[in-house]
């Protein structure tokens, strides 16, 4: 039986998908993600703190859109584990 797990926004700030706005996300909806696996990152004060799979399984869904401003404990996505 699957279960799901949320990932939430370890800090506020800027939620980015992509390492760099000219390169391919992380990763997308629907593909498989490995436990630690970066998924985002988040900028806070021109400081960046990636953004980790917290299981492995499918990302499900982003719960954000890219680029929106966050909240520490914010829901950014959630995983079906498998």
């Amino acid at each position: 039986m699957a279960s799901t797990r949320v990932i939430a926004s370890p800090v506020s700030g800027h939620f980015y998908r992509r390492p760099r706005p000219d390169q391919p996300p992380f990763v997308e909806e629907g593909q498989r993600v490995e436990a630690g696996q970066t998924i985002g990152v988040i900028e806070t004060a021109k400081q960046f703190t990636e953004v980790k799979s917290v299981s492995s399984g499918t990302l499900a869904e982003f719960a954000v859109p890219d680029e929106r401003m966050l909240s520490q404990g914010e829901t950014i996505a959630r995983i079906v584990e498998e």
